[in-house]
């Protein structure tokens, strides 16, 4: 096993530990004093810029070095050092894993089990919610670029830009079996060609419409493709940005599938009644900054779309009940980098950023506002992908989060919702508005700059 648990320690909030990775550099003191100056000038003259966002409520500052006691097998929350500011919501990091075989580059949650695929040829499988190994799925292909999983069924994408569809038994002893390979294998009296079915770069995310048995990929080469599963075959295949393909995800009540790009844009397609081929029905476009994260969130009979782009922002569409259109009615700015990875699950949004945070957003019923519930801030790297479920306990609607950071680390996190009574009890309490200033502000003058971004930085282009 080349993970080895670690005890959680939050350390201070300052950038001073990332930046010794380019203690090389000579110049690099200068960008930490222009940062510092910028951010002070602007903070003088300007509030915190937001849009139909309560973002008071944020984690608590890494200002001292604290060891995470065991959990309590009564109460975890008792012996959790996070107190977390907001009186809705309590959090704590339960596990947190680290590997030596490079980055963790996609997440998967299905039937109780987690998988991670990573730079290397296998894709991990661990037990919900300990993060207890179970075994690992293995692929002569090279490095896991993607996973998406359904019922028992698991669908990786590799290195050699084809796709692997694995059948996988959760019981005591972890089983699999790989179905096919997609493209299928010509044959060996064929003279070796490329195949068209075939991508012509790496396949960078899936999408499964699960009452057609429908696998859409989307790659770096610009193109979409449908799969049929049980034939094995590409049964559609266009070209859906002027860039590569970032994430896509797909609506299973009507089939729309939706999908962003370096471009900056995000388009709806959707497939042409009794055929196969698909037709663009929408794009949606508003700045030129690469999107890199899409989910869908419903709530009653509304759909709301989410998009994360690199300049920090989170983009949001409604769709109308007649039309059916997809109308652009605000956006969330908290991030300070580019938004890598999106989730969400019932009422809550989850975002993953370059600037080392997942931010959890909670959707207000009924309206277009929304409110940053927690910073979970215990990686040191950006946060390049994640995954949530829902976990009920008693009265508590709780989740578990799975984050994979390029500090080359996979966390583990326990959110509780409280329900309306006990936030009154925590507002109760005492008077936390002067708390939650000092909070604010020791956030904002202590900004962690990944190394991505100081590599970028130092070299004059932007993160992208």
């Amino acid at each position: 096993m080349r993970y080895r648990l670690l005890t959680t320690i939050y350390l201070s909030s300052s950038s001073f530990s990332l930046f010794q990775l380019f203690s090389g550099k000579r110049n690099l003191s200068s960008y930490m004093d222009e940062e510092r100056k910028s951010f002070n000038r602007s903070s003088n003259h300007s509030p915190l810029r937001t849009h139909q966002i309560h973002d008071h409520h944020l984690s608590p500052t890494r200002s001292m070095m604290t060891v995470m006691p065991p959990a309590s097998p009564d109460s975890p929350w008792t012996l959790s050092p996070l107190h977390t500011p907001s009186p809705s919501l309590l959090y704590h990091c339960i596990a947190s894993l680290h590997r030596h075989e490079g980055n963790i580059n996609s997440i998967a949650v299905s039937r109780g089990l987690v998988f991670t695929g990573s730079d290397s040829s296998r894709v991990r499988v661990w037990r919900q919610p300990d993060c207890i190994e179970k075994g690992y799925l293995k692929a002569s292909s090279g490095e896991v670029r993607a996973i998406l999983g359904h019922g028992n069924m698991l669908f990786t994408t590799h290195r050699d830009n084809k796709i692997r569809v694995w059948n996988v038994t959760n019981s005591d002893n972890f089983r699999y079996k790989k179905v096919s390979t997609l493209p299928r294998k010509t044959s060996l009296l064929v003279f070796p060609r490329a195949s068209p079915q075939k991508h012509k770069d790496c396949v960078s995310c899936m999408a499964y419409y699960h009452a057609e048995g429908i696998l859409y990929t989307g790659s770096r080469d610009r193109t979409v493709k449908a799969w049929r599963v049980s034939e094995k075959q590409c049964v559609d295949s266009f070209v859906a940005h002027e860039d590569k393909v970032n994430a896509m995800v797909l609506n299973q009540e009507d089939g729309c599938l939706f999908t962003c790009s370096s471009d900056g844009s995000v388009k709806i397609w959707r497939r042409v009644y009794g055929e196969s081929s698909h037709t663009l029905t929408m794009t949606l476009k508003f700045q030129p900054s690469p999107v890199n994260g899409l989910v869908l969130s419903f709530s009653l009979n509304t759909c709301f779309l989410y998009s994360g782009s690199s300049d920090g922002f989170i983009n949001f569409w409604e769709k109308e009940k007649m039309s059916g259109r997809f109308n652009h009615v605000g956006f969330l700015q908290s991030h300070r980098f580019a938004v890598l990875c999106l989730v969400a699950v019932e009422k809550l949004i989850f975002s993953g950023s370059e600037d080392t945070t997942i931010r959890v957003w909670r959707r207000e019923e009924g309206s277009y506002s929304h409110e940053c519930l927690a910073v979970l801030d215990g990686h040191r790297g950006p946060v390049r992908c994640l995954a949530a479920c829902l976990e009920m306990e008693k009265v508590l609607m709780g989740f578990l989060v799975y984050s994979a950071s390029l500090d080359q680390t996979f966390k583990v996190w326990r959110i509780r919702v409280l329900p309306d009574e006990q936030k009154k009890v925590c507002l109760d309490d005492g008077n936390p508005n002067d708390d939650m200033k000092r909070k604010m502000m020791g956030y904002e003058m202590s900004p962690v700059l990944s190394p991505s971004w100081v590599e970028k930085k130092l070299l004059g282009s932007h993160f992208q």
